[in-house]
């Protein structure tokens, strides 16, 4: 998650990307919580790459991801990212904590998947069918095994996308193919790409299967996201969850499920879902808000939004739709 987040600009110029809070949980929590209930079994460490704070990584995205990883039982630890020269160069910043089975994801997608790990192979990538595999990275199978990575296809060789998240059984040996192709500055695109080590692996034999997923969700610009936090709000909604506070003050005020309020939510004369997720110490008044993903301590009045993403500790007052305001922002 060392990633500056640019496509999800303005709200990643004051928090990383993989801390967007959607329906009252950050992105990278989410994902951590599905890749552990996907391999069933217990995790010993969760292993963090952040970028430095000269990128925008607050002081305190450290204590947050320790916390994390403390609430799912797991040893936390964080390593920095100083450059950014690629995905296997920032594995490789966690080289420490590569050891024995592991999996490795990008924090910026959220997915649901029934997949039961096969703990004899010799890793897993979870992938999922698409329509236009030109702009994504996917592969090829033969006897239910991965044959071929292709980056962005021109032609088609394959509709399975991979998502970008993967399981080694051995982590020592990804840490020893990532330091040889540092070692020899084998980077054909500019960076050490992790591809380049899935190929390495798999001509030295090692047998990779693909893990399918029902529902990919992608955290990368605005509208993905809003979608993201509808799909996530569905889920939870269809598993009997409650997201709305016992605090939430109701003023002639309806809310339509599903919703995610948070705690000391007031809504006054105001119509709120389906699809909203709004965070904590919020005031929203003379207002209708559909689909629309918002954050803490937000001042809303007569607004009418629909597909809109507003960040933390903003004032919005107007009548367009749908918005896109970082945090700190006041719009009257």
């Amino acid at each position: 998650m060392a990633g500056i987040g640019s496509r999800l600009r303005p709200h990643t110029l004051t928090i990383p990307k993989p801390l967007t809070v959607i329906a009252g949980k950050p992105i990278v929590q989410r994902l951590v919580e599905d890749i552990a209930s996907i391999i069933n079994q217990s995790i010993d460490e969760i292993a963090f790459i952040i970028g430095p704070t000269s990128k925008g990584f607050p002081i305190d995205t450290k204590d947050k991801l320790l916390t994390i990883a403390k609430q799912l039982g797991a040893k936390g630890s964080v390593y920095i990212q100083e450059e950014a020269l690629g995905t296997a160069h920032a594995i490789f910043c966690a080289k420490e904590s590569l050891t024995g089975p592991c999996v490795v994801a990008f924090a910026d997608t959220l997915f649901k998947a029934d997949f039961t790990l096969d703990l004899e192979s010799d890793g897993a990538i979870w992938v999922k069918q698409v329509e236009d595999p030109s702009a994504f990275g996917v592969v090829k199978l033969n006897d239910g095994y991965i044959t071929d990575f292709v980056e962005k296809p021109k032609e088609f060789v394959s509709d399975l996308a991979i998502i970008g998240i993967y399981y080694f059984k051995d982590g020592n040996r990804l840490s020893k193919e990532i330091n040889i192709l540092i070692e020899n500055d084998i980077r054909p695109t500019g960076e050490f790409q992790l591809t380049e080590v899935l190929e390495t692996l798999k001509q030295e034999g090692a047998k990779f299967i693909p893990g399918k997923v029902d529902v990919w969700m992608d955290c990368g610009k605005k509208d993905p996201t809003v979608d993201t936090n509808k799909k996530i709000l569905g889920f939870e909604y269809d598993k009997g969850s409650n997201l709305v506070a016992e605090s939430v003050v109701l003023e002639n005020s309806e809310i339509i499920q599903p919703c995610y309020i948070g705690e000391h939510v007031v809504l006054k004369n105001t119509k709120i879902g389906p699809f909203v997720s709004i965070g904590k110490n919020s005031l929203v008044e003379d207002s209708e808000i559909r689909n629309s993903l918002i954050q803490t301590n937000v001042k809303i009045s007569n607004a009418n939004l629909e597909n809109a993403m507003i960040g933390n500790h903003v004032t919005y007052n107007g009548n367009y739709t749908s918005v896109s305001i970082g945090d700190y922002s006041e719009l009257t």
